[in-house]
């Protein structure tokens, strides 16, 4: 069975050290949904964070 993971949504916002926080409580909370958050440092810009909404 194959599993597709579709992009909904990715902003890239200011990193800070909470962020995690929000991600792993809407991963927790809309897992059953069908969605999936995730988080990743800029690759250029460190202090900035990209922050992706996919449809699993």
């Amino acid at each position: 069975m194959e599993s597709k993971i579709e992009v909904l949504s990715t902003v890239t916002v200011e990193h800070s050290d909470d962020l995690y926080k929000i991600v792993d409580l809407l991963n927790r909370t809309l897992k059953r949904d069908n969605f999936m958050f995730g988080l990743a440092l800029e690759q250029e810009a460190k202090e900035k964070a990209v922050f992706t909404i996919y449809r699993t």
